[in-house]
Formats: C-alpha cells, structure tokens, sequence
C-alpha cells in the first residue's frame, strides 16, 4: 500500500542534509558571489555575453510562433482544462519535448540559451503550455540524464523523451514541501538488488499524463535520499491517484501519484545512492531558468498591450497615457521589464559558460524576474481596468479586442511558488552569501562552537578581516575616477560598486553582532539579498544598453533611456533596503506573531451568529 511513513526530522537534522546536499566547492567564479563580498566584478559581465542562436534555432522558432498563434487556442484550454491531444501531437511534430536533448538521441540539441529563448516565446501566449514543456525538460527526465546519466541510461530514455514521452519530477509529498528532511516515501532492494518503492508524491507536474518520473524516495535503513527513473506503469503499482486543479494553469497535469511497491531495475538509479537530493538541486541551477524567461515573454506582451491602450483610450480630454500616474506606471513596466531581460539573458548566457558557477544568478533569476513579472502583470490590470478583469471570452462576445490579461494572472501567480518559492529562494542565497564568512568565522557563528575552538579560530578571523574589510574603505577612494566609459550611466555603475561594498560590511556588521543568532535573523538577510538582486540587475542592465549602444544597434540609445530609468528607481529601492538593515521593527512583529500562534489575537476571526469561534478556527483548536 502506498502511504508516506512520518518523519519527523529536528531542525538541526534538515538544515544537516540541506548542508550535505549543496554543492561545498564553488566550480568557478560567480559575479553574485564576490558581490556579496563587496568585490564588484563589471568585467565579467561587460562585455555582455551574447552566444546568439543558431540558423537552425531560428527556423524552428518560426514554426513554433506559427504553431502557438494558430493552433493553441489558449482559451479554449483555460476553459476546458485541458490541453487537447492535438496540442500535445503538434508539439511532438514540432521536437518541442526534446529541446534540450542532444541530436545524438533524437533531440534538436539547442543550447540553454535557445531553449530559453523558446520559453520566451511560449511565455508571451499561453502558461499552461509553459509548464508542460519546462516541467518536461527543465526539471523532468532530460535535465537529471544529461549530468547525471549513464550511456546506457541516456539511449534508453532521452531518446523516448525526444520523441514526446512526457515525464515529471515527483519530490514534494503531503508533508513535504521545502523540507526534504521530512521525505516519507521509501525505498527498499529486494533479493536481486533492484529497488522497491513505496509512497505518495504530490503536486507532481505532467504526473497525470507522463511515462516518465524522476522520483526522490528514502532508504530507511540509512536515510539517504536518491533519485530513480521510474515508468509509469499500472501494472507495477504506480497510480495515478487524482488529479488536483488549481486558481490558474488549468490545463496542468498535475496530481496525486502512488507507488504501491513499484519495482524499480537498479540500473534505472540516477547518479550514486544518497545523490538524490544533490542531483535535484544542481539540475534546478539551469532548470529554473525556464521560469524567468517566460515571465520576460508575458511582461513584453503587458506592456505592448498597456502601451497601446494607454495611447489610444481617451478620458478626461486626453490619452490615458499622457495622465501622469499613468506615464509613470507605463514607463516603470518598460524599465522593468528590461531588467527582467537583461537578468535572464545573463544568466543563461553565464549558464553556457565554462568556469562559471550559475547557482546564484540562477536564483536570483528566478526570485526577481517572478516577483517582477507579477508586478507588471498587476499592473497592467490596474491600467485596463474593467477590460483586464473581464475574460477574453466575454471580451471577444461583446466585440471588443481580447486580451487576456486576467488569465495571465491567475497563470503567473504560482510563478512565485514553484521551483523553489521566493521564500526559499532568499534562504538559499544568503546561505551562499555568507559562505564565505562561514568558512572563515564558522566557530564565531557556531552555536555550539566550544571557547577554546573560538578563541583557537581568533588568529584566522584577524588574517582575513583586517585587510579584507580595510580594502572596502580603501577602494572607494577610487571609485569617483572609475567607469567613465559608460557616459550617462556611468554614476550608475559607481552606486553598484558602493553599494556593493556597503552590502558586505553590513553584512559583517550583522554578523558580529547577531553572531549564532545570525542564523534566526531571516528578515536581515533577506534586506541584504534584495540589495544583491537590485545591484545585479541594475550591472546588467548598464552593460546590456551600453553595449547595444556602442555597438550601433538600433535600440541603443532607447536601452539607454531604459536602463537609466530602471537604475534610478534601483537607487531608491536599494538605499530604502539599507535603511531598514537597522530602523525597522522586526522584533516588534515577530513577539506579536507569536502571539497571534499562540491565540492572543483570534477576537479578530469569525464568529457565528452564537458568538462561537466558527469553522476553521474552531476546528484548529
């Protein structure tokens, strides 16, 4: 019977395996890594990298736009929650389920920064579509094959994968959502070796219609936590057990999957025992950035829609779009949204290149580009009013051109959620942005640290702090002659450089003062992070436009125009960030929290007509 076995793993247990899970060693340089450190690295990003796409790319892409705009009715599929099997057949024909799969196994063989441009561009029409084809590769067979396969492994399966056997990721269960430590479905060997699994995941993306599962599950006798392929076979007790529905994608095959003692070959193990968990994190460096690209894809279309509109809609004897609120509101999609590009042009350009390690702009891709994508898309409602909330199909009954602005919301909402929540994407990066103070001041942040491990840690601590945090002053004698090569933007660019060293001495402030409480201290980092992602952008985004500047291009001194308005508001946002690190009331609010846990504040919830604590509340208690 399938059935999670509870477990109820410490916190010192599951930031244990999160910590085993990570990668320890650094496989190159990371522009967001030294800027944590307050070493801001521009030449690394400037020249921005272009690897451009290829002929064959670009034919596929037309096929693919041709495809979406005539034979993807995306209102029909919000409608009816389904995809169609004339979708899932077109998309076959097309070789879309075998983007990333290399030519040797059936597969188009595009580069990540191709395939990102094709998420792009699904992106704009439809997010249903999206996630069918960036849970398939992103996260589902393809991407754990390619790094962590065997030869053997790749033939067999890659090839069913190019062909359009739609697989899935299974991880999360009932109990499991971010914490891995709690993981509940097992697995066993029988006599022969092979595996045997039992248990239930949910939220399984594709689960409902894949052939193919990537599945996490634990050996009890040892705990560790590896990852299998594993067909979808009735026969051999997997069950697709319901089908869950959700407030957007509604066409997304996404369930309940059960393991009845599914018997798994072992040559079907991905990578060694125990790799599971390490296998799911470093495919999810590259996989995640799927995600933001297609934001960049709905945020073009918003603000093309709102553009339009905003010239052509008349009140108060004017364009909308020439009422100043309504300017300010147009102008900030626009600067953010090339942000947005430049960040996720960066990363997955950065992603192809060797000796770069892609973790953490890969995150911050993925946090800023969402939260930013649903601004626009918020946004965007707010200037279309009435004809954003109203449905394309009740639009187009009326004759009105129909857009569908509120489907894109309910669709980018989980945006935010899956593929590592924004929660979670802050915790992971400001795990790797005190890395290096953990290697260097561990004993000092260690609760556990003994005095004589902190006071024989001392000598250390002073070779590396003393020069390190001086060198942060003394740079920043130079930073008024540096950068003039960037005309207009050039100030810009000296603000990340300061803010940038700033960033690491608050963060070294915070440390010593905080010390092993640093760890409880999630609001403060969270600050430090925001700043990170704001500075990153804002490098990107100067060296993008001045790049496109110099180099002639036709937008250039548009980019320009852009990226001085998205800095500008970066400049306030990041100052505003640094005020709060401390004037802020983050003590205040959790006390009072944990009273509103433990009961102080339930006057405020409903009561029925008797004065009695109604449904939920009453049944909590």
């Amino acid at each position: 019977m399938a059935g999670n076995q509870n477990v109820n793993a410490s916190e010192e247990q599951a930031r244990e395996l999160v910590e085993q899970s990570r990668q320890a060693d650094w496989e190159g340089k990371g522009f967001l890594k030294n800027l944590f450190l307050g070493d801001f690295r521009m030449d690394w990003i400037d020249p921005f990298p272009n690897k451009g796409v290829s002929a064959e790319y670009l034919e596929f892409e037309k096929k693919l736009e041709d495809f979406l705009k005539n034979k993807v009715d995306s209102v029909k599929i919000d409608a009816t929650g389904e995809y169609g099997d004339d979708v899932i057949d077109g998309f076959r024909k097309l070789g879309a389920f075998g983007m990333k799969i290399s030519k040797e196994y059936g597969g188009l063989g595009f580069t990540n920064v191709e395939y990102c441009r094709a998420l792009e561009l699904v992106g704009r029409y439809d997010g249903n579509v999206t996630a069918l084809l960036s849970a398939h590769q992103s996260i589902g067979i393809p991407s754990p094959l390619k790094y962590f396969g065997t030869d053997d492994q790749k033939k067999k399966y890659l090839t069913r994968c190019a062909a359009g056997a739609v697989s899935a990721f299974a991880l999360t269960e009932p109990d499991v959502g971010s914490d891995p430590a709690r993981l509940g479905t097992q697995v066993t060997k029988d006599e022969n070796g092979d595996y045997i699994i039992t248990g239930e995941k949910l939220w399984c993306s594709n689960g409902t219609i894949a052939e193919l599962f990537v599945v996490m599950a634990r050996d009890p006798n040892t705990n560790k936590i590896s990852a299998f392929i594993v067909e979808s076979d009735p026969n051999n007790g997997v069950e697709i057990a319901y089908r869950c529905r959700f407030m957007g994608l509604r066409a997304l095959q996404n369930g309940v999957i059960k393991f009845h003692g599914t018997k798994v070959p072992k040559e079907n193990i991905i990578g060694k025992e125990g790799a599971g968990l390490k296998i799911a994190l470093t495919t999810l460096n590259t996989g995640r950035l799927s995600i933001p690209a297609a934001c960049v894809g709905a945020s073009k279309m918003m603000v093309e829609e709102c553009r339009k509109w905003s010239a052509d809609r008349v009140q108060w004897g004017q364009a909308i779009g020439k009422h100043e609120v309504i300017t300010h509101k147009l102008i900030d999609m626009a600067a953010m949204t090339y942000g947005m590009e430049s960040l996720s042009y960066l990363a997955t350009e950065l992603s192809e290149v060797k000796g770069y390690d892609i973790r953490l702009e890969a995150s911050a891709a993925k946090e800023w580009c969402t939260t930013r994508g649903w601004t626009i898309i918020d946004e965007a409602m707010q200037i279309k009013g009435g004809r954003g909330y109203e449905t394309e199909a009740s639009l187009k009954g009326r004759g009105e051109h129909a857009v569908g602005i509120e489907r894109a919301m309910r669709d980018s909402r989980i945006n935010r959620i899956f593929e590592g929540s924004s929660e979670i994407m802050h915790l992971m990066m400001a795990r790797e942005c005190v890395d290096k103070h953990l290697q260097v001041a561990g004993a000092m942040l260690d609760k556990k640290a003994t005095i004589g491990k902190i006071l024989a840690a001392l000598p250390s601590i002073a070779a590396f702090y003393i020069p390190w945090y001086a060198g942060l002053w003394i740079r920043g004698l130079f930073t008024p002659f540096r950068y003039g090569q960037y005309g207009r933007l050039a100030g810009h660019v000296r603000f990340v450089e300061t803010r940038a060293r700033k960033l690491a001495r608050e963060v070294f402030h915070g440390m010593a003062i905080y010390q092993a409480k640093m760890e409880r201290k999630q609001a403060f980092m969270f600050r430090a992070v925001d700043i990170a992602m704001e500075l990153t952008v804002m490098a990107a985004s100067v060296a993008r436009a001045n790049g496109a500047l110099k180099a002639g291009a036709a937008e250039g001194k548009a980019a320009v125009d852009l990226a001085d308005v998205f800095c500008k508001n970066g400049r306030r946002y990041v100052d505003t960030k640094f005020a709060e690190f401390w004037d802020n009331d983050d003590d205040a609010k959790y006390a009072a929290g944990k009273a509103l846990l433990d009961g102080k504040f339930t006057f405020l919830e409903p009561k029925d007509v008797t004065g009695a604590a109604n449904s939920s509340a009453a049944a909590a208690k």
